[in-house]
């Protein structure tokens, strides 16, 4: 029942300070978002008493390796595969051993190998004979799409026809004015795709809408209505929209609109078992593998990759980067190579990052909890006050 105001508690807690800890043996290094894609801070977490010891104000590597370099007792790092930590902890630390953490090397596995699928697209969209688009079957909002996909092309043919000349990304940057993302993007195939890359809401119910197409029933909202007592929660448009295709498409005599998946569905389809495939994903995935073979090689590299960490087998690593070296997924795998000593001990040893990821979590509910306005001092203070 004491009058107190909100300015004396926060007073209060800042006057506290930062709490002295015990030098730990083991920390968790990541960054957090201060504000998302403009600037970052830095968590340092005790990985043995599972709690936070430090925040930085930034991620750059000189502060880290400042704050690292007066806790000479450090043993073992763990940290993401990004660069800025690990340069941090080499200089600081040159004797601890680092660990890169094992759900961002499988993470980063699988965009690997979404990558390798992008690049296939145009083998794929050639073995799902869907090489020609025919713009009279479409709707409004493809013919956007593939008007797009045409000006992409005109930049695609350019890149391609400076880069056969043996220009490198510098003078084509130059040249065409483009950025170096967007040429590299070019030189690894990434952008072929004709319509945007998302899964639609209604991939799961194709079968049943194929069949209830084939006995008659052309009533798009009809359809509509008993899509939504299976289950479907996407609007009337969408159903509206695939039944006009599938009209046009009838009209054209053409046992349906060929139109190829996205990179990211043929991903998914080609990493699930065949047993959860339904017969029609199963002819798609069979013409796929025969069409791209080094897509197939991609995948069982990338599988044995995830297996290998699974089962700890740090024996298989060297034959799996030489491996690698030549496939699809070549850019992870040199990634990897110079890191190999962390993500040897990422397999080998029972350290993780997941503590650090834990201590971010409840960093950004304490950060919502002031409405994103407190400052370090009263982050650090709340932070490591628990």
């Amino acid at each position: 029942m004491l009058p107190l105001s909100n300015d004396t508690l926060l007073r209060l807690v800042r006057r506290r300070g930062t709490p002295a800890f015990e030098p730990p043996r083991a920390i968790g290094i990541d960054d957090w978002a201060w504000k998302r894609n403009h600037r970052y801070g830095t968590l340092i977490c005790d990985l043995e008493r599972r709690r936070t010891i430090s925040l930085l104000p930034d991620r750059e590597p000189a502060t880290a390796q400042a704050w690292l370099a007066t806790q000479p007792q450090i043993e073992v790092v763990t940290r993401d595969r990004g660069g800025a930590y690990a340069l941090a902890a080499a200089r600081a630390l040159p004797d601890a051993m680092q660990v890169a953490d094992r759900w961002h090397l499988m993470e980063n596995a699988s965009q690997a190998f979404l990558a390798a699928t992008r690049s296939s697209m145009r083998q794929i969209r050639e073995a799902l004979g869907a090489a020609t688009i025919d713009p009279t079957l479409l709707t409004a909002a493809e013919k956007l799409q593939y008007e797009g996909y045409l000006r992409r092309e005109d930049v695609n043919a350019a890149v391609m026809e400076l880069s056969k000349a043996g220009a490198p990304i510098k003078e084509i940057v130059r040249r065409t004015g483009h950025s170096r993302g967007l040429v590299r993007r070019v030189l690894r195939g990434q952008r072929s795709e004709v319509f945007m890359p998302r899964e639609s809401s209604l991939e799961r119910h194709l079968p049943w809408l194929d069949a209830q197409w084939t006995a008659g029933k052309h009533n798009s909202a009809a359809l509509w209505r008993e899509l939504r007592g299976l289950g479907f929660r996407g609007s009337r448009r969408v159903v509206t929209e695939w039944a006009i295709r599938r009209r046009r498409a009838d009209e054209a005599n053409l046992e349906r609109l060929k139109r190829t998946p996205s990179a990211r569905t043929v991903a998914r389809l080609m990493t699930t078992a065949r047993d959860d495939l339904s017969r029609a994903q199963t002819v798609t995935v069979a013409a796929i593998e025969a069409a791209a073979p080094a897509l197939v090689e991609a995948r069982e590299i990338v599988e044995a990759f995830h297996a290998m960490i699974r089962k700890k087998k740090t024996a298989a690593l060297d034959s799996w980067l030489e491996r690698a070296g030549g496939s699809l997924v070549a850019s992870f795998a040199r990634g990897l190579a110079r890191d190999r000593a962390a993500v040897y001990a990422a397999i080998d040893t029972a350290w993780s990052n997941a503590q650090a990821e834990g201590q971010i979590t409840k960093l950004k509910l304490v950060k919502r909890q002031m409405y994103g306005r407190g400052k370090l001092d009263l982050l650090q203070a709340r932070m490591t006050a628990s």
